[in-house]
């Protein structure tokens, strides 16, 4: 590490501590929701280091799963690589942090990997729970001998706060660690990554058999007037009912998730036209736009729905995701007019 010289702490700057002290108070927000805590731990990690991207790698058997990423590796969300061969499997293999200084001369990294994805410089601490590294902390940067002991340090004070938020989301279990960096904690539908993997997945699927499925981006209408009207417990058992209404009108072949907040997304397997899609849009429609009741409170649950079509629209994961959310706000803004 550097010629095993360590970075003092006392030498850090009053900013950085201040930074990961509001990063504990933010993470405290978040409650036992740990995808939404290792999301925001990308975000201001890559902030206070200055680099192009930070991801979270949790082990999953014999593969590294991007459970969290911010910055450029954004769209690399639920990616699987092979722990085999890459500095984030070793980084757990030998609960060691690693520096890499150019990715184009250090035989530790997927050397492809890291020409696909710009990254020339990266540094990666384990993350370790129950006394087992679990998985990798990660930052990087497209230009060579970027980053400095500094940064070690600092990854290796942040991989403490997440321990710690892993510790109090699961308690024990490694399945429980499984679970609950995969599923959103109010609805305990599957999270951003947990989708984005399954997801790529379907892709890769449906381009081995040549066949067409459908991604869904639904939007609940109104959730910010029930916050703002009724308080948030009423809201949060909006977002419940909804979720709940919709994972019972799919097929099992089917997955759904909860993105964040009052974003919803729906995999359909096996479609075979737009029409045939808009038919099935239609009928969870019907299960959704339903009355709630809450402490004597009626409400409507609503949703704007965006339709994409593998491989009519897009071969892309992005490409399907920016075509089924302009989709969806097409039609939340044509029910506002409409109104």
């Amino acid at each position: 590490m550097f010629g095993d010289q360590r970075f003092p702490l006392k030498s850090l700057d009053a900013s950085v501590f201040l930074a990961i002290i509001n990063m504990q108070t933010e993470i405290a927000r978040c409650g036992m929701d740990l995808g939404e805590v290792l999301t925001l731990v990308c975000e201001r990690v890559q902030e206070i280091t200055s680099a192009s991207a930070a991801i979270i790698e949790i082990a999953d058997g014999t593969q590294m799963v991007y459970r969290a990423a911010s910055g450029t590796a954004t769209g690399l969300l639920g990616l699987r690589m092979a722990i085999e061969g890459s500095m984030s499997g070793l980084c757990v293999r030998t609960g060691k942090a690693m520096v890499c200084v150019d990715s184009e001369t250090d035989d530790r990294v997927d050397r492809i990997s890291c020409q696909v994805a710009g990254v020339r410089s990266m540094v990666v601490v384990p993350l370790v729970h129950n006394m087992h590294s679990v998985g990798a902390l990660k930052i990087a940067s497209g230009k060579p001998n970027f980053f400095t002991a500094k940064e070690v340090t600092i990854l290796e004070l942040v991989s403490g706060v997440i321990a710690a938020a892993m510790y109090y989301s699961t308690r024990y279990s490694s399945d429980e660690l499984y679970h609950s960096a995969t599923h959103d904690s109010l609805t305990n539908l599957p999270n951003r990554s947990f989708f984005y993997e399954r997801l790529r997945f379907s892709i890769a699927q449906s381009f081995r058999h040549k066949t067409k499925f459908a991604l869904l981006s639904l939007d609940m209408d109104g959730l910010k007037q029930i916050n703002d009207g009724c308080g948030h417990r009423c809201g949060d058992a909006a977002i419940v009912e909804f979720a709940n209404r919709l994972a019972g009108a799919i097929r099992e072949t089917d997955f759904v998730g909860r993105l964040g907040g009052d974003e919803f997304s729906v995999i359909l397997s096996g479609v075979e036209n737009i029409e045939s899609v808009k038919f099935k849009v239609a009928s969870l429609n019907n299960v959704i736009e339903r009355p709630f009741s809450f402490e004597g409170l009626d409400l409507l649950i609503r949703a704007s729905t965006g339709i994409a079509i593998y491989p009519d629209d897009s071969t892309e994961l992005i490409g399907l995701i920016e075509k089924s959310d302009e989709d969806m706000y097409k039609t939340k803004r044509n029910r506002k007019e409409q109104v």
